[in-house]
């Protein structure tokens, strides 16, 4: 018997997620009810992924589900905010039971782990796509922005840079190189996101983005609301031993500056702060990667290894081209 819309949110997202004693009100009404304590402010994010832009139709749906959260908490993450909520708006072909499973099993996964309750959202019918709102607390006036980075900070970035393309050009069959590959797969495919990182970074960082469409894009984003510009030294970027590979064997070095999908944090940094930095380093087992400087021209400027200066690659652009 197939499934309707209600036995589908009663079956496989009714308890999804932590219990949050702020929950007043949850699945199955029409809105919920969600009380912000005294002295926090709402941060609110959202995401769509849509089969063949963001996911390939035979992906493995179980970790689609993880991804479908991770990467809303990575936006909250670049604002330093703590995950409590969040909202799925799903469009399904139709109800296949295995499949709804296995999704509800990822997406259950991360929210546990960070402590988000799945607390509404919505089911219909049509190609598959998954919006994601999340919604996290801040302390009154201490949510990280674009807009703070200042002419001499220090930008940074998060753990490694192009593993994520790598892995999809490998899965296009696109690339076949001598560096390791095998273990890429899951940064696409089970991105996790710095939520400890981002939160650790509140009241540090200047400003902070995370990194979703390519390093060069998403830190021209900062420049671009904090009225400024940067220089990147291209030998300084973070890159797994099979990006390294790739860049030796071609010279190409799209992937960790527009390749997307990283879900790293990039933020920037006065330079006085960076003891406190390096000793959040040790604590967190996180490497925070100098990569760069923020400068009052315009612009992002990247200086490769014999010191010539070039604009980064476009980062992705839903409206822009893609031949």
């Amino acid at each position: 018997m197939s499934l309707s819309e209600l036995s589908v949110i009663a079956r496989y997202f009714t308890g999804i997620g932590a219990g949050r004693d702020d929950v007043r009100l949850g699945v199955g009404d029409d809105g919920a009810i969600l009380r912000v304590p005294p002295g926090r402010e709402l941060a609110v994010t959202v995401d769509t992924l849509v089969e063949g832009v963001h996911f390939l139709a035979d992906v493995d749906p179980e970790t689609l589900g993880h991804k479908s959260l991770a990467v809303s908490l990575s936006d909250l993450a670049a604002m330093g905010a703590d995950p409590a909520w969040a909202t799925l708006a799903l469009t399904l072909p139709s109800p296949d039971e295995v499949w709804l499973q296995a999704f509800a099993q990822g997406f259950d996964g991360l929210a546990r782990a960070h402590g988000v309750n799945l607390v509404g959202g919505d089911t219909t019918r049509g190609p598959l796509s998954i919006t994601v709102q999340a919604q996290g607390l801040l302390p009154a006036g201490q949510g990280l922005r674009r807009s703070g980075a200042s002419p001499g900070d220090l930008i940074y970035a998060t753990g490694t840079l192009g593993d994520a393309a790598l892995a999809l050009l490998a899965q296009q069959g696109l690339y076949v190189g001598s560096g390791r590959l095998d273990g890429l797969v899951s940064r696409l495919e089970r991105p996790m996101p710095r939520v400890a990182e981002g939160l650790a970074l509140r009241g540090l960082a200047t400003a902070a983005i995370d990194i979703s469409d390519g390093l060069g894009a998403d830190l021209g984003h900062i420049c671009e609301a904090s009225g400024a510009g940067a220089w990147i030294d291209m030998t300084r970027l973070p890159c797994s031993e099979a990006v390294r590979a790739y860049i030796a064997e071609t010279g190409d070095w799209a992937l960790p500056l527009s390749g997307g999908d990283d879900y790293e944090l990039c933020f920037t940094l006065a330079p006085e702060r960076q003891g406190e930095l390096e000793a959040l380093a040790q604590r967190l087992g996180t490497p925070f990667t100098w990569i760069g400087l923020v400068e009052a021209q315009p612009g992002v400027r990247c200086q490769s290894e014999d010191g010539s200066l070039g604009s980064p690659p476009a980062g992705y652009d839903h409206f822009g081209r893609h031949d």
